[in-house]
């Protein structure tokens, strides 16, 4: 898809985009669910809706009560299983929205992309495929990210330290860090399984065969490579240098400790960048996931995935319900998306020096468009019943009940529950 676009052009897609053409004199109610009830997520969802409703006074947004995270991963399988599916819904891209999708009431997009081809033409092309599944497109992207080492560039130029590419030069780093005083120079909380995938998802990617992972995360291989338990024995020597007992908090606490200078490093989300931005007293930067030791996955891939927009097959105002997904996915909201929230938007322009709270994300979507292709969320990339055996696997590796053996054979166990769905 194409990438610039004139400015006349843009502007004429706003306008396009934010009303209806004059339609029937009914008032139409769209319901609408999403997993943003707080700060600063839940204000920025409130005022487009505002937006959308005064362009468009026929139209009523209905809000579905948000919940967080977890709640919302069961509320929406829950409601789109159901005869009270929302008209339109945020979603996962990946093996979550795949699940959505095989309910048969997930609506394709393909003709309403086709129908708008200078509004589709503005989302960055690599978000796309995530949410394709065979062949048609369920889901539009709305924002993008990517899992990369934030690390504390004031303590790295004094110690003449710069960011690794391989494992060893990354372990090195590690116990230079140490040496110099920082004894956990890696701040982590995974006391909610998805912090714990996300290491171990790009991890995998890094260390095995990828044709291997296609087929092992598709359910159609056996979990048995050795790169597995490698990948998990290297997780489990890198929680040296982490805090202790990370189980016991969460990513929010990771994340303040990097902040408050009480670590030098932390694996965090390129939307996370205005956390950081606002709270941080020094100069940081970032990097990926450094190259495994003989591992045969492409290093040049990034960790990460959009989320998006999804419209019910059932719903009465499929072109209501496409105009207010495509309103949503704008130059203007991309960029009041960036501005309120921190969240990278995948619209081409939407993130600019207007929109940004620190220079940094500007380089952050660089990243994710040079990525060589993008690795999943682990929970997003595989069965979640595989997910959580390997995310559960984690944390008791990391407290030493279970061994990296042991963990992949609760996997394989969790392979057998998921082909039995």
């Amino acid at each position: 898809m194409k990438k610039l676009l004139s400015f006349a052009l843009v502007l004429a897609v706003l306008l396009s985009m934010a009303v209806l053409p004059a339609a029937a004199e009914e008032k139409v109610t769209l319901r609408f669910f999403h997993r943003w009830p707080n700060e600063p997520k839940g204000p920025y969802m409130d005022e487009v809706i505002r937006k959308f409703e005064e362009a468009n006074p026929n139209i009523d947004i209905v809000l579905i009560d948000p919940v967080l995270n977890d709640s919302y991963k069961e509320k929406i399988r829950v409601l789109v299983g159901s005869s009270d599916i929302p008209d339109v819904f945020m979603s996962w891209s990946g093996s979550f929205g795949a699940n959505l999708v095989k309910s048969g009431r997930v609506m394709p997009l393909d003709d309403m992309i086709a129908a708008n081809p200078e509004w589709a033409d503005l989302i960055v092309d690599s978000q796309w495929g995530p949410f394709q599944y065979d062949g048609k497109q369920y889901g539009i992207p709305w924002s993008m990210d990517g899992k990369v080492f934030y690390y504390n560039k004031t303590v790295f130029d004094e110690l003449g330290l710069t960011p690794p590419d391989t494992w060893e030069e990354f372990i090195a780093v590690l116990d230079a860090l140490q040496a110099a005083g920082h004894e956990y120079p890696i701040s982590a909380g995974f006391s909610a399984e998805w912090a714990v995938s996300h290491y171990l998802g790009a991890m995998v990617q890094r260390m095995v065969d990828p044709a291997v992972v296609a087929k092992d995360y598709a359910l159609e291989g056996d979990f048995t490579d050795q790169g597995y338990i490698d990948t998990l024995n290297v997780f489990k020597d890198l929680s040296k240098y982490m805090n202790p007992d990370p189980n016991s908090v969460d990513h929010t606490y990771a994340r303040n400790e990097f902040i408050d200078e009480q670590s030098v490093l932390c694996l965090m989300q390129l939307a996370e960048i205005k956390y950081v931005a606002d709270g941080a007293e020094f100069e940081y930067s970032f990097f990926d996931m450094p190259a495994l030791p003989d591992g045969k996955g492409d290093p040049n891939e990034l960790e990460g995935a959009p989320e998006g927009m999804m419209i019910s097959s059932e719903t009465k105002y499929p072109e209501e319900a496409a105009a207010f997904v495509r309103f949503f996915i704008n130059p203007e909201n991309g960029a009041l998306m960036t501005k309120m929230t921190g969240e990278l938007s995948c619209v081409e322009g939407a993130v600019n020096e207007e929109s940004i709270s620190s220079p940094m994300q500007l380089e952050a979507v660089e990243l994710i468009k040079k990525a060589s292709d993008t690795t999943l969320w682990q929970d997003n990339a595989v069965d979640a019943t595989v997910a959580s055996a390997f995310m559960k696997g984690g944390q008791l590796l990391l407290t030493g009940d279970k061994t990296a053996e042991q963990v992949m054979e609760d996997v394989q166990a969790a392979l057998v529950q998921a082909k039995q769905k």
